[in-house]
């Protein structure tokens, strides 16, 4: 079973323009999409699109209109379990131009009191033990904690949330997708709030690594010139304090896994960039398709290239089924 927990979800609104985007000006729209978002609400989705069973934990207030929007989807490996919250989903805006340059404009998110942050907690365990996937039977039940945190909820809420699953479940393995200071109050309370995977890129990678500003802005540099050392050391140091793999994406220069057992780089399929909304989500879900599959190091990460390369192809806020991947796969070489 797989579980997703997305602390503060989205309506995400996409609007296409026919050029680029001219500030102070007016521009026609020539498409909007509205879909229900938020990251972990997009890795179910995708991994539902797969097959794949999945249930997707978020605050919600009752007929809340991401939720109207989620049951319309209609996905039979999709189940929503809602905790009822006072405000309303945030709506983020994704601004695309046709040569796929996105502009996200994304809302704060509805506070969360401490009270709905404890239901939110309770939600979570108890569906983990209702779907079974508390048993510790099977090695390839997964949670995945992703997105931002609203307002209320403290900047180390994934880090107690990691330790909450580990007491409750030990075996189950748990994704972590963040920035800014939830993922850097995670990485201080390593390896107590260890996950089994984080997708950092190239600048957050140096500095969860405790590189200086210039050297952590410089390590997806680097990798564009074909140096990957940097972002290996980097990476193993996180593996080092217990986290089990580490994918960095580096942009036009792809992206590095990195864990206990070695290090492998992967080219980006080539694909008509349309909109990046939703790719690195898509990229998680790939990672854990081919890790429930049974797949290595190297088909992971060749995975999380595919499904993250189909988004991106995708417009607005599309997300990719099997049959959006790209014919060609992804180069993956093992650096160490």
């Amino acid at each position: 079973m797989i579980l997703t927990l997305t602390p503060n979800p989205s309506l995400d609104r996409t609007v296409s323009l026919p050029g680029p985007l001219q500030r102070g000006a007016v521009q026609r729209l020539t498409g909007v999409v509205m879909e229900p978002g938020g990251k972990g609400v997009n890795v179910a989705r995708v991994l539902s699109n797969a097959g794949r069973a999945a249930t997707a934990v978020l605050p919600a207030a009752e007929h809340d209109p991401i939720l109207v929007a989620l049951g319309a989807l209609e996905l039979p490996g999709l189940t929503v379990r809602s905790v009822p919250v006072a405000g309303p989903a945030r709506i983020n805006t994704a601004v695309t131009e046709p040569d796929g340059t996105t502009t996200k404009l994304n809302e704060l998110g509805a506070g969360l009191s401490e009270e709905e942050i404890d239901a939110v907690e309770h939600a979570l365990l108890e569906t983990l033990t209702l779907t079974g996937a508390s048993s510790g039977t099977s090695p390839h039940h997964w949670a995945v904690l992703s997105g931002s945190l609203p307002p209320g909820a403290p900047a180390r809420w994934y880090a107690r949330l990691v330790g909450l699953l580990r007491e409750v479940a030990p075996g189950l393995r748990i994704a972590v997708d963040t920035s800014d200071e939830p993922l850097a109050a995670l990485a201080t309370e390593l390896p107590g709030s260890a996950p089994d995977l984080i997708k950092p890129n190239g600048e957050e990678l140096g500095q969860l690594a405790g590189l200086p500003a210039e050297r952590a802005m410089a390590l997806e540099e680097g990798a564009v010139q074909g140096d990957y050392g940097p972002v290996v050391d980097a990476a193993r140091l996180l593996v080092g304090l217990g986290i089990g793999a580490v994918m960095v994406t580096l942009g036009p220069a792809g992206a590095v896994l990195v864990t206990a057992d070695g290090a492998w780089h992967a080219t980006a399929p080539e694909v008509p960039v349309v909109s990046t909304v939703g790719a690195g989500d898509s990229s998680v879900a790939g990672y854990i398709l081919a890790d429930v599959n049974g797949g290595d190091e190297a088909e992971r990460l060749r995975t999380a290239m595919a499904y993250g390369s189909a988004a991106a192809s995708l417009p607005g806020t599309t997300l990719p089924t099997p049959a959006d991947l790209p014919e060609q796969s992804a180069v993956v070489t093992r650096l160490a």
